[in-house]
């Protein structure tokens, strides 16, 4: 599929997905969550891809929020889906690697934040400027930030404003690691090697556990439809049970009862 506002490549089973708008900061606008979105669709509906990489155009910008787009209607006709990409990053069963190449700011924080892992260059910063633009974000943005810093990081990094240099970023928990030599988009792609040779059902389901106790009904199916799925696969029950109820008989209990 061809995109506007991103690139996405595949290479060895890796997906690179590139906020292409440089010029504007790598600003989310309505076309760019909706694109980044499709994107990780087609990342979560390929087989011949394990992981995702999420970046940014240029060395300077990761992303810096999201753009003042005018709003023409609330039937969200119009209202830029970024609850929708956050939700779908954090749910989707396949492991993605947020490389930070320069400023998360906002929105773009939030956006790094959802990823499983995050690598950063050591130019990025980080910082939440909600307060100081009359914004907030109370869900993802505050959720998971406690979740990820704790309260009283998160609160400072909400009610004050500070920039955070990708070192302070490490030391508090905010990005896994920081890349001093060399691109970080490489150190990404080479984390999501080492992700590949992983089982993926064992990540998604670890995903899922980690999800799980923010997204209420949705974590607990998943969960369940999970270990459905070996039912499935790896017992004699389902089969069975099955197989009698459509012949119309009585189980043979024996065949997976001990």
């Amino acid at each position: 599929m061809s995109y506007d506002d991103i690139t996405m490549t595949v290479d060895e089973g890796v997906a690179t997905i590139t906020i292409n708008r440089p010029e504007q900061a790598n600003k989310l606008r309505f076309e760019t969550a909706r694109e980044l979105h499709t994107a990780f669709r087609e990342v979560r509906q390929d087989p011949s891809i394990d992981v995702a990489v999420l970046t940014g155009a240029g060395d300077k910008f990761f992303c810096i929020g999201g753009e003042h787009e005018e709003l023409k209607s609330l039937d969200y006709s119009s209202v830029m889906p970024v609850i929708d990409l956050y939700e779908f990053i954090d749910t989707m069963p396949k492991p993605v690697i947020a490389a930070v190449n320069g400023y998360a700011v906002g929105g773009g924080n939030v956006l790094q934040v959802v990823c499983d892992l995050a690598i950063a260059a050591s130019n990025a910063v980080f910082r939440q400027v909600g307060p100081l633009v009359g914004s907030f974000d109370a869900g993802y943005g505050t959720w998971y930030l406690e979740e990820t810093i704790g309260r009283r990081r998160a609160k400072e990094m909400w009610y004050l404003n500070n920039k955070y240099t990708a070192a302070e970023a490490l030391e508090m928990g905010l990005v896994n690691e920081v890349v001093k030599d060399g691109p970080v988009l490489d150190r990404a792609i080479e984390v999501a090697q080492q992700l590949r040779q992983r089982g993926p059902f064992a990540l998604a389901a670890l995903k899922t556990a980690f999800s799980g106790r923010h997204t209420g009904v949705a974590g607990q199916a998943r969960l369940a439809h999970d270990l459905l799925l070996t039912a499935y696969r790896s017992t004699d029950e389902a089969d069975e049970m099955s197989r009698s109820f459509e012949e119309r008989r009585e189980p043979e209990r024996k065949r997976f009862y001990r």
